[in-house]
């Protein structure tokens, strides 16, 4: 049976909530520096000289704010934004409606863009390049090919699997921007602006211990005040405290690292079926009962982060810190196993 967990609820109602609590100009976002300075200096450049911003690319785990630094963009560019997603073209006529609405300095915000149907990927070159496109009518002999001029646009991608874009695809973004986990701190600032905003009491104490938790992520930092709030105002007195987050956290079944049921399954899965490793990433998602980009796009890259997990060229090697946290003795092959972190 596949594990449910908290981090990945989403719906209308979730979206909104956590859409209302997203920064809209550039110096309202908190962390990841690099970027933002890099973004500054090519907005403030392009601006400068009346034109649109070079293409954008995004890569990084899921959470960390690609769509909200897409928003931004837009905003501080003073252009319309049009935000789809690689699975939802699959075809070049998906990818023309769009494009041919485009205006003149518009944003087009492409979502999981590493899963664009390479016929449609290969559409989109000429439109980045000359802001052109080759389009057949019609197939078979009486079809005919209509070359169209585009006004000149920005497309904003976003991956979390940057291994798996093209190099065609890659080189063709003016701006290769990477997102990083956040900091304890910055999560604090983030989750502090955010309580401010919906209007709840907190004390410092709090919002550090919701931090720490987040796994350095700032959607699951908001996601768990939404579901502290609530247990805060039905347990308590709506005010958030650290025993208050503690408790609810602890009925979430999150720890003090900020794993939750999933991550526990899938360590779970790797020691004892698996004697700690190494084993393969479609061995432990079938004995999961998960699908495997789950776990390489989900679940791994925060237990990397934290040096639980090792990828070795046989397998997922757990290390023997993620033994003690889980409170299992670790085998001497897993002391013994060479990896980073020691």
């Amino acid at each position: 049976m596949a594990i449910e967990r908290v981090f990945t609820q989403s719906g209308p109602d979730e979206e909104r909530y956590l859409t209302s609590l997203r920064p809209t100009r550039l110096d309202e976002c908190v962390g990841q520096e690099v970027v933002r300075e890099q973004l500054r200096i090519a907005l403030d450049a392009a601006l400068k000289r009346g034109e649109p911003l070079d293409h954008v690319l995004f890569d990084g785990p899921p959470g960390l704010g690609k769509t909200t630094l897409a928003n931004v963009v837009a905003n501080e560019m003073e252009a319309t934004i049009r935000i789809t997603s690689g699975p939802a073209i699959t075809r070049q006529g998906d990818l023309m409606m769009l494009l041919t609405q485009m205006d003149t300095g518009d944003v087009l915000f492409i979502d999981e863009i590493h899963r664009l149907a390479v016929v449609v990927e290969e559409f989109l070159y000429p439109a980045l390049e000359d802001f052109r496109v080759d389009y057949t009518t019609e197939s078979g002999i009486g079809g005919r090919t209509v070359n169209f001029a585009l006004k000149r646009f920005t497309l904003i991608g976003a991956t979390t699997r940057a291994g798996m874009l093209s190099g065609a695809l890659r080189d063709r973004f003016g701006l290769l921007l990477h997102l990083d986990y956040y900091t304890e701190p910055e999560l604090v600032r983030i989750v502090r602006r955010s309580a401010a905003l919906l209007r709840i009491p907190a004390d410092h104490a709090a919002l550090e211990r919701l931090a720490s938790r987040s796994r350095g992520t700032p959607r699951i930092v908001n996601r768990l005040l939404r579901r502290v709030r609530d247990y805060a105002e039905v347990r308590g007195d709506g005010t958030l405290t650290p025993p208050v987050v503690d408790a609810a956290l602890d009925i979430l079944q999150i720890d003090c690292l900020g794993l939750d049921t999933l991550d526990r399954g899938y360590l779970t899965a790797l020691m004892k079926h698996y004697d700690g490793g190494p084993a393969g990433i479609e061995a432990i998602a079938a004995s999961m009962g998960h699908e495997r980009d789950t776990l390489e796009d989900v679940v791994e890259p925060y237990l990397l982060q934290i040096g639980f997990v090792i990828r070795t060229s046989r397998g997922r090697v757990a290390r023997p810190v993620a033994y003690e946290h889980l409170g299992l003795t670790a085998p001497k092959s897993a002391k013994d196993e060479p990896g980073l972190f020691e």
